[in-house]
């Protein structure tokens, strides 16, 4: 997830927002069903394309990516000038179910692709879109490998090494651990790659890392060995670059065992605090990097919390802040190049690549966002610690 990681500060969050009333017929103001059919398209629409989890183990990334996506589009088309709709589709996390749903989107006229969520089926399905010259704009799927030799292809999110490297600067830099512990799933490309950097980048900054153990899909229901491990080892801080749901599981283990050193984590905990049924006591003082933080002051981030709130009842996070700068990044590059609703899809591609790479672009998630030529983007993460079940600023 991410470039050129220079500060840290603080943030938070967790999903949807609400729909605004639209100022077109083809851009709803509610929440798009989950797996919904196309939606009714718009001769006068830019068609943009959405595909994440919004079922399963992943959905709160998905939905969350969906909703704040569809706020943008409701706020833009608000003002009366170029039309756009959103058709979102489901994926559950799966690799051949985004690309089905990606040749789904391409029978719908597709112009431009908001996706996808997660990195597994990114990897799929910006291959197709490489390919069939679709431009592409992932806004949370972070692993270098995503962009990789895809000139159509750019994240909004930082990248994986970058989120490693950040995370060991953090660490060393505020001293908050002498012996760091860390548990990720070496069969998970995102994990894998945060891990690696940050592993590297420790024994840069002379962090002690006193053991790394892993785990897969499959075996993500015990971590006591792994914890337990950490325990002996002596750690005082577990890194997880992970996604919330082991993480969820890792933090409940750790309290039967008596074990309470501090946890840190990316931005795959974020989403951990509306994981149904979950203890959000378990989550107190532990840490994660993200762009966005929902108790930001400046207008842009208000403004589109209370819409949030307002339309889904809870307080967005970074994937919906990610959903929603990328709709409007996707915007102004089109305003720009003069993309209109009948251009063909390579057309757009062609024009919203040369946007891409000179534009500037202040987002929620980021001021003075700039994209290389590889598809990375450059802006500053921040840090949160969650405190009374809420994501607060360090």
């Amino acid at each position: 997830m991410k470039k050129i990681i220079t500060t840290m500060v603080a943030v938070a969050m967790i999903l949807s927002l609400g729909a605004c009333s639209g100022g077109s017929s083809s851009s709803t103001s509610t929440p798009a069903s989950e797996g919904s059919a196309p939606a009714a398209s718009s001769t006068a629409a830019i068609k943009i394309g959405g595909i994440g989890p919004v079922s399963g183990p992943a959905a709160v990334y998905g939905i969350a990516a969906r909703n704040g996506a569809q706020i943008a589009i409701d706020e833009i088309n608000a003002k009366g000038g170029q039309q756009y709709e959103l058709n979102y589709q489901d994926d559950e996390h799966d690799a051949e179910k985004s690309v089905n749903a990606y040749n789904k989107l391409k029978d719908w006229g597709m112009q431009v692709l908001n996706g996808t969520v997660t990195t597994s089926p990114a990897l799929a399905v910006t291959s197709e879109t490489y390919a069939d010259r679709v431009f592409t704009l992932t806004p949370s799927a972070s692993s270098t490998k995503v962009i990789e030799g895809k000139d159509n292809v750019f994240q909004i999110c930082f990248t994986d090494p970058n989120q490693g490297v950040a995370s060991a600067d953090y660490l060393a830099d505020n001293k908050l651990a002498t012996k760091v512990a860390v548990i990720y799933n070496n069969a998970d490309a995102y994990s894998q790659g945060i891990y690696e950097k940050f592993a590297a980048q420790a024994k840069v900054k002379n962090l002690e890392v006193v053991c790394a153990t892993t785990f897969t899909d499959d075996t993500a229901t015990d971590f006591s060995v792994q914890l337990t491990e950490a325990k002996n080892a002596g750690a005082d801080l577990v890194f997880l670059p992970i996604y919330y749901t082991p993480a969820a599981l890792i933090l409940s283990q750790a309290r039967s065992m008596d074990y309470s050193p501090k946890f840190f984590g990316c931005d795959g905990l974020d989403g951990i605090l509306t994981l149904e049924n979950f203890d959000k006591t378990l989550a107190e003082d532990v840490m994660l990097l993200t762009p966005f933080s929902a108790d930001a002051q400046d207008d842009a981030t208000k403004n589109f919390v209370e819409k949030y709130q307002a339309a889904y009842g809870e307080v967005p996070n970074q994937f919906a802040a990610d959903g929603y700068d990328c709709i409007y990044a996707i915007a102004q590059a089109c305003e720009k190049a003069g993309v209109t609703a009948d251009m063909p899809a390579a057309e757009v591609c062609d024009k919203l690549i040369a946007e891409f790479t000179a534009m500037t672009f202040d987002g929620i998630t980021g001021e003075g966002m700039t994209w290389q030529a590889t598809g990375e983007v450059s802006k500053a993460p921040k840090a949160v610690i969650i405190k009374d079940g809420v994501y607060t600023g360090m």
